[in-house]
């Protein structure tokens, strides 16, 4: 469905009646969906006192994340209001200069250039993992792939980005993580109409966040303690190094916290579904590991091989067009501004869900279906494909992201076969990322 120009003043459309908010978080993507299908692609609610603007056309959300950006803040938004008591100010919550700022600061680390050197730490924490796999591979016991991958993606992450070695706090930092994004992931703002449950997920939260933050001081320290001028394991100052020169304590705490948080959680959701998908879908998996046979030859790849690894990149693009990490983009308006036709007041929440954006049946050819060869030719429109965001503040680490999960993803299928545990259900839960509900329990066989 397409929307069209409407006449100055008016509202978008939308239910008349405010929006029962439980059951729209109960089932967030069949809400967002429902909105785009019933209303069009620009769609106005009211909920939780205020009437929000959805956008669901490439154009509409370009203007938003990039042509009109300076009239648009993450300040202020349930996103900010969810991560800000956990990051504090850091990449992911700051705005303005000091967003600049930091970026400007962390944006070495993450060049194409300097990603490309990570390749060695990529590949040896995967093979790690294939050695922990090889009892189960042995016996047949399923495994909890999503939890596993989630620690390799923080391994990974802490060495080659912060050039510190978690080791066995790794696993606990893992399940912190889960903690609290449970708790983020079911935000509720006042009126709480359950304060029992959310008391008791506070708890794990408060519990769970100091776990995190006492990590992340004892990363500092450590690095500090081994002195800036020593190299981590890819043999080049870290970006821990150079925030340490420029940030004070508080300051390196969110920031530390902020990168590992966004910057091993998204690629290990894409990890898992694109497993999934794959398994659900053994005429891409062939196709995967042929690739990997012609390439390779038994050999562990490199970032020099990444060109060639064409159909193992194209499977987790495709993964991340259908279960897009980060399901949902706020926003809120400083400004009035014009919008299709629609008025958009001063201080309005306007919001993007790559979900919908994703599998939008007038801009993808069988929307819901995967088709990883649909990446084959020129990339999607702008802002039509966002699994990292859009406009200025795309993800800082998209690069690392995507080296990261087509290298672990030629490691791993090149050693096993990974199948789904039969009857085990797969559902996917639009928390602060896009997670399989119940998990993902996988059997992996030697190959």
């Amino acid at each position: 469905m397409t929307a069209t120009t409407a006449p100055a003043g008016t509202v978008p459309p939308g239910p008349e009646a405010p929006v029962d908010m439980a059951r729209m978080r109960a089932d967030p993507l069949s809400f967002v969906t429902w909105m785009n299908r019933r209303y069009g692609d620009i769609t106005s609610h009211l909920g939780d006192g205020e009437r929000v603007f959805m956008l669901h056309r490439p154009d509409l959300v370009r203007h938003v994340l990039k042509d009109n950006v300076g009239n648009y803040t993450k300040a202020h938004t349930p996103d900010d209001a969810m991560l800000r008591p956990l990051l504090g100010n850091g990449l992911l919550t700051s705005n303005g200069e000091e967003w600049a700022r930091q970026r400007r600061l962390c944006a070495p680390a993450f060049r194409r250039t300097e990603v490309s050197t990570f390749d060695g730490i990529i590949t040896e924490e995967t093979e790690a993992l294939l050695d922990r796999w090889r009892p189960a591979m042995r016996d047949g016991t399923p495994l909890p792939v999503e939890h596993h991958l989630t620690s390799l993606t923080l391994a990974i992450l802490t060495r080659a980005v912060l050039g510190v070695d978690l080791g066995a706090a790794g696993e606990g930092f893992g399940r912190a993580v889960d903690a609290v994004n449970r708790f983020m992931g079911h935000y509720v703002p006042d009126p709480d109409p359950d304060p029992e449950d959310t008391a008791l997920r506070r708890r794990g939260y408060v519990q769970a966040r100091n776990f995190l933050q006492l990590i992340a001081r004892t990363v500092i320290a450590s690095r500090r303690a081994a002195g800036t001028g020593q190299p981590p394991a890819h043999d080049t100052g870290s970006l821990l190094d150079a925030m340490i020169g420029e940030l004070d304590d508080e300051a390196l705490r969110d920031q530390v916290l902020t990168l590992v948080m966004a910057g091993h959680e998204t690629t290990a959701k894409a990890l898992t579904w694109t497993l999934y998908l794959l398994d659900r879908h053994p005429e891409e998996a062939d196709r995967v590991r042929a690739e990997i046979e012609d390439v390779l030859g038994g050999r562990t790849p490199t970032a020099a091989d990444l060109p060639s690894l064409v159909h193992c990149r194209r499977a987790v693009e495709e993964a991340m067009r259908l279960y897009p990490p980060v399901w949902l983009i706020s926003r809120r308006a400083t400004g009035p501004d014009t919008i299709g036709g629609y008025d958009i007041p001063a201080g309005a929440l306007v919001c993007v869900s790559q979900w919908v954006l994703h599998r939008h049946p007038d801009h993808w050819d069988r929307p819901d279906a995967y088709v990883p060869d649909r990446f084959a030719d020129a990339p999607p429109p702008s802002h039509l494909y966002l699994p990292f965001g859009g406009g200025e503040r795309t993800c800082i680490g998209r690069h690392l992201a995507l080296v990261e999960a087509t290298l672990v993803l030629a490691v791993l299928m090149r050693a096993a076969r990974l199948e789904l545990e039969p009857g085990f259900p797969v559902e996917p839960e639009a928390l602060v990322t896009l997670r399989p509900k119940h998990g993902m329990r996988m059997t992996a066989r030697q190959r």
